[in-house]
C-alpha cells in the first residue's frame, strides 16, 4: 500500500496540521511517511498545501507530483490540482467551497459539505477534521483509532482543550461516508 496524497486550500483552513496528523497516524502504525508543506506568498487566506505519503514500503521520492488522493477544501485547488490525480485516483473536495464537481473521468469522488458539517458541530475552524474524517473512512488510509491518538501528541498543550471537538468533527467526518 502506498498512498500520496495533496491536502489543498485557503491558508487558515487547516491544511498542514490535517497532514501532519496524518502523517503522525501512520508512524503510529508503524508506517512510511513523508509530509511536505506549501505555501503561498501570503500569511492568511492565500494558497497552502501539503504533500503526503503513508507507504507501508520505504518512500523513494517524498515528492508528490501525481497523488493517488486529492483533498480539496474550495474550489481553487480542485481546479489546481485535479488534472494531476492519478488515473483511478481520488479526490476528495469540500462541496460546501468547491461548488462544481471535479470534471476527469476515470477517478472516484467523494463531494463532503465539510463546511456544513463544522457549522453543525459549532465551529466552521474543523472543516480540516471533517475531511480527514471522511478521508479515512473513504480509505482505511490509517485508522480512525491512529488518528484520535495522533491528536494526542501533535495538538500543542494550549490546545489540549479541542480535542473533543477534533474527534467530533471526524467522526462527522467519517459518518458521512457511511
Amino acid at each position: 500500500m502506498n498512498h500520496e496524497l495533496i491536502l489543498a486550500g485557503f491558508g487558515g483552513q487547516g491544511i498542514m496540521f490535517a497532514g501532519q496528523l496524518l502523517a503522525y497516524a501512520g508512524m503510529l502504525e508503524d508506517k512510511h511517511v513523508s509530509w511536505i508543506p506549501s505555501y503561498g506568498p501570503e500569511m492568511r487566506g492565500g494558497t497552502a498545501n501539503c504533500s503526503v505519503v503513508v507507504s507501508d514500503k520505504e518512500i523513494s521520492c517524498p515528492i508528490v507530483t501525481e497523488p493517488s488522493i486529492l483533498v480539496a477544501l474550495n474550489m481553487p485547488s480542485l481546479e489546481k490540482f485535479e488534472p494531476s490525480v492519478q488515473e483511478k485516483g481520488l479526490i476528495v473536495y469540500n462541496s460546501s467551497l468547491a461548488v462544481q464537481p471535479p470534471s476527469r473521468n476515470g477517478i472516484d469522488t467523494l463531494a463532503v459539505p465539510g463546511n456544513k458539517i463544522a457549522e453543525e458541530l459549532g465551529n466552521s475552524r474543523v472543516v480540516n477534521m471533517v475531511m480527514v474524517g471522511a478521508l479515512v473512512e473513504k480509505t482505511g488510509l490509517v485508522s480512525m483509532d491512529s488518528v484520535f491518538a495522533a491528536l494526542e501528541k501533535v495538538l500543542p498543550e494550549h490546545r489540549r482543550h479541542l480535542i473533543p471537538l477534533n474527534k467530533s468533527a471526524l467522526e462527522a467526518g467519517a459518518e458521512r461516508c457511511k
